[in-house]
């Protein structure tokens, strides 16, 4: 359920996750440097991505990753909104930045492919395994009555005084995404009205 957590120590990164960060703000950095945005791709684009992150940010808001099962906000119409928001806002930044040759298709279509054929069957190998272990038969209903990505027309029923908490959407980092989505659009929108003053 979600990739943030609210730590309660200090934790070392695995080299697994430093690794797909450095790739990812490494692609973000070649999508900016060599994309020809326009004030309209940059717009739509945006509006993807910043769904998106307001998924993430409600996420965020209610996730106490392995301390309690959260079924709240997102959580009752998908077991992955953090995962879901990260797809939309990949989708985003891809629409924003549009590069020769429409290979920005191509970096669209190999993320996709990388996500649905390895990253979340990978997941649902092992988070689910592991949520069944802390937290039993409670997830396991859950598990069986709320979809992996795609949101589900039922809610699952919310736990009651569960809510959306800003301490927890600073302790789980969200707002260096938010911070992080806002400086790569500012960017592009630079780079789009320099590209049409030439």
């Amino acid at each position: 359920m979600g990739e943030a957590a609210e730590p309660t120590a200090p934790r070392r990164a695995r080299p697994a996750s430093v690794a797909r960060k450095v790739a990812l703000w490494a692609l973000v950095v070649v999508l900016v440097a060599l994309s020809r945005p326009t004030p309209a791709t940059v717009t739509a684009g945006f509006v993807v991505a910043a769904a998106g992150e307001l998924l993430r940010a409600w996420a965020a808001g209610h996730l106490r990753k392995t301390v309690e099962l959260v079924t709240s906000g997102p959580y009752r119409y998908t077991r992955n909104p953090l995962y879901l928001g990260r797809l939309l806002i990949f989708t985003g930044l891809c629409l924003m930045a549009p590069l020769p040759y429409s290979l920005h298709w191509a970096v669209l279509a190999a993320g996709y492919g990388l996500f649905f054929g390895y990253y979340l069957p990978r997941k649902e190998r092992v988070e689910p395994a592991r949520l069944f272990e802390a937290h039993g038969d409670e997830y396991a209903r859950y598990h069986d009555a709320v979809p992996a990505l795609l949101p589900g027309r039922s809610p699952y029923p919310e736990r009651p005084g569960a809510g959306w908490s800003s301490d927890r959407f600073i302790a789980n980092r969200e707002h260096w995404m938010v911070l992080g989505l806002l400086l790569v659009t500012l960017l592009l929108l630079y780079r789009a009205y320099r590209l049409g003053a030439i």
